[in-house]
């Protein structure tokens, strides 16, 4: 059994993103905030979007290292210093999606702060992935 994405009646049709996941067997694998950091430990991207496929592609390098593959996520929260920007550009980063991630979509949520850690980071991703137990997932 693998996860399973939830559609609840009633509500909105999601778009890009799932209204619930029920998580099947395996082991939970909690992933740390990611943002556009470089094997330097330099953030890279000029562009929300490059930052968002930078950080995106560091998430999935964790997520691999841990025995996953993106279509284990079950949850991701996205941080944003400028949700303006990131609405302005959603179909740029729908396609940046597409290439770290397919088409699948977990339960997620964008939230709006101040400020991340890294000065010049516009964006963090931190999610938890569902790794189904041995190798037919």
């Amino acid at each position: 059994m693998t996860n399973e994405i939830i559609t609840a009646p009633g509500l909105a049709p999601p778009v890009g993103f799932a209204h619930a996941v029920a998580a099947g067997p395996g082991r939970t694998v909690y992933l740390g905030g990611q943002t556009a950091l470089d094997e330097h430990g330099l953030i890279v991207g000029d562009t929300l979007v490059a930052q968002f496929e930078q950080a995106a592609s560091n998430l999935v390098a964790s997520l691999v290292a841990a025995g996953g593959k993106p279509e284990h996520i079950v949850s991701l929260q996205i941080f944003l210093t400028d949700i303006g920007d990131y609405r302005l550009h959603l179909k740029e980063i729908g396609a940046a999606w597409k290439r770290q991630f397919g088409r699948h979509f977990p339960a997620m949520g964008a939230f709006g702060v101040t400020r991340l850690f890294d000065d010049t980071a516009r964006i963090e991703l931190m999610a938890v992935a569902v790794v189904p137990d041995g190798s037919d997932g």
